[in-house]
């Protein structure tokens, strides 16, 4: 079975995907923004397939009632997105060592986006997500 391998700036977390990875996401809402410092690309995958060295490395920080985000605590790099209450868990596509063998399928929350730069790439955009 085909893995992928993630990890953050440091190595001290170390992420494996199981099976191919699905299409990736651009969010451009206010918080993705301000946690990378442009706009977040992930790709959510299934809890069951995802392994992590070095959980002990990884700060959460709950930045909704629904959702906590994932950083190393030793770099400060941005890796999960993760709405505990399902089965998914949002992986940075910049994290993933190598080709992914996936590309982005749409944008989410461009209403917020920055004024500073242009969604040009021709995918589907969407004001809000659906509901988590």
């Amino acid at each position: 079975m085909i893995q992928h391998h993630a990890s953050c700036l440091c190595g001290a977390v170390q992420i494996t995907v199981s099976g191919d990875l699905p299409d990736g996401i651009a969010c451009h809402c206010s918080m993705c923004r301000k946690v990378t410092g442009h706009h977040e690309a992930g790709v959510d995958v299934a809890k069951t397939r995802v392994q992590i060295a070095g959980a002990d490395s990884i700060t959460w920080y709950d930045s909704s009632p629904k959702v906590r985000r994932g950083f190393c605590r030793i770099c400060g790099a941005s890796l999960f997105f993760d709405p505990p209450h399902l089965d998914w868990i949002g992986i940075s596509l910049g994290a993933f060592d190598g080709p992914t063998g996936t590309r982005l399928a749409k944008h989410i929350f461009v209403a917020d986006k920055g004024d500073y730069y242009d969604i040009a790439d021709g995918l589907p955009q969407e004001m809000t997500p659906p509901e988590q």
